[in-house]
């Protein structure tokens, strides 16, 4: 019986050490694989395809080298509200262009489209942004900021987004919404901008609402405003889906030269909102061009070095943006397709003059034909075809 107690306590006292074994392993696992503070300072980012520890954390060196090495190539892009497109074109320009320390994308979210420039002029940290055509508008008439045409230049041309006018049925036109009570959207929205300046330009005075959007849905259900504004891409279900008992309809803008400076023409289907347009009708409305801005720095600073890099890889790797799951609306981009009031970037102006003199060589321009420097929009088209043809051929 002695014998068998004694057997007993000793495993017990196995027991109890494998336990505290376990125990500790445990903790150093949990301790591995939770980010400190100071990761977080550094500008971690989870990423779901990546689980390992990052290549620039195992290499090691002191703090001071690694934070240089951390901070050598990053890039802060202002996106937009979370929920936005704007912000999905930051956070996949940062997942498609990702490359540890030698290039990272750091989207930041915003508070829209005309923040995103306030952001670009003033916040540290961002180089980038996205924004709209028209911004430069509100920023000269509003804000009273000169220069900015200097200051500020493009990238690229972003997809076209619509201007979207809700309101009951008896609302004809924008001209009957005269006097009466029209929810612009959140400040700092792309709503809240281009929905000024249209009305400004069309000589309309209302009273405007900053309301969030689905708050306004509410007010304009129950007659306390008599319209909402959305610039966005269409479809989108905020629209497509409101049922045909509300009696809501989109109102026509009409494009005419007030808006040929930062706007393009546009329409909307029964297609694309079944319960808001009758059968066979279309809905002209404006599109306003979204671009990719950045802050025009000395070309031979750090920040122009930064953004040049993305702008050089961007280019480079145009077709993983065109590839499922992005967005869809990158397969609407035209690289080659100007903005007008904007000046286009040097270095992004100097990849295309490259490309342009690729496809020279690639196949020669009949004799009289125009120059790569005074190219119309048709011939931009077609440079934009023959550039994703050349995506498609192999990397050297």
């Amino acid at each position: 019986m002695g014998l068998c107690n004694r057997h007993v306590s000793v495993a017990g006292v196995a027991m109890r050490a494998l336990i505290r074994t376990g125990a500790v392993i445990l903790a150093a696992f949990l301790s591995a694989s939770t980010f400190t503070s100071e990761s977080l300072e550094l500008g971690l980012a989870t990423r779901a395809h990546a689980q390992a520890v990052p290549k620039s954390l195992q290499e090691g060196g002191t703090e001071n080298t690694v934070k240089m090495r951390r901070n050598n190539w990053t890039v802060g892009v202002a996106g937009g509200i979370l929920s936005g497109t704007y912000m999905t074109f930051a956070a996949e320009l940062a997942e498609v262009l990702d490359d540890g320390d030698n290039l990272r994308v750091l989207p930041i979210a915003t508070y829209g489209a005309a923040s995103n420039l306030d952001d670009l002029l003033y916040l540290r940290g961002v180089d980038v942004a996205v924004t709209q055509s028209d911004v430069f508008e509100y920023f000269q008439t509003q804000r009273k900021i000169a220069g900015l045409q200097n200051r500020i230049h493009y990238i690229i041309r972003l997809p076209i987004s619509e201007v979207h006018i809700l309101a009951k049925r008896n609302i004809r036109s924008i001209e009957e919404l005269r006097g009466k009570k029209v929810n612009f959207g959140p400040a700092g929205s792309a709503s809240s901008l281009t929905g000024s300046i249209i009305f400004q330009r069309a000589g309309i005075q209302v009273e405007q609402t900053l309301f969030d959007n689905p708050l306004a849905l509410q007010k304009l259900r129950s007659g306390e405003i008599a319209a909402l504004i959305r610039v966005i891409g269409k479809p989108i279900d905020f629209f497509a889906k409101l049922p045909a008992k509300d009696d809501f309809h989109l109102v026509p803008i009409p494009f005419t030269k007030a808006f040929s400076d930062y706007y393009a023409l546009s329409e909307f289907t029964k297609a694309e909102y079944p319960t808001l347009i009758g059968e066979g009708d279309t809905v002209s409305t404006l599109g306003v061009p979204a671009v990719l801005a950045v802050y025009n720095w000395p070309r031979q600073s750090d920040r122009a070095r930064r953004v040049q890099r993305l702008t050089e890889r961007m280019f480079a790797y145009w077709d993983k943006f065109q590839a499922p799951p992005r967005h869809p609306k990158w397969k609407e981009v035209n690289l080659a397709a100007t903005v007008p009031g904007w000046t286009r970037w040097a270095p992004a102006e100097e990849i295309l003059q490259a490309m342009r003199a690729r496809q020279a060589q690639a196949a020669p321009a009949t004799r009289g034909g125009p120059s790569a420097a005074n190219l119309t929009e048709g011939e931009r088209e077609r440079l934009f075809r023959e550039f994703q043809q050349w995506q498609q051929q192999p990397k050297r």
